[in-house]
């Protein structure tokens, strides 16, 4: 099975962004990070909540979110 190209995919109907917020260094929607499902498939688009960042997207599978976020934990000797 290949994966689609996820920059073709639309959100979810049903989708409402998600923040993710920590450090609040420059206030609450400055350090976020925003993520939003995409529709048939397990695939996120994912934003940064900066000012700078509107518009700019990343978008991942739902396996190398997965990926990106427990190698970075243990990168940063975090515990999951």
């Amino acid at each position: 099975m290949t994966t689609p190209n996820l920059y073709e995919l639309p959100a979810a109907a049903d989708a409402s962004a998600k923040k993710w917020c920590g450090g609040n260094l420059g206030g609450d929607n400055e350090t976020c990070v925003t993520t939003v499902a995409l529709a048939d498939a397990d695939a996120f688009i994912v934003g940064d909540s900066k000012p700078e960042g509107a518009g700019r997207q990343l978008r991942m599978t739902g396996a190398e979110l997965d990926s990106f976020a427990i190698k970075w934990a243990n990168s940063r000797g975090l515990a999951l």
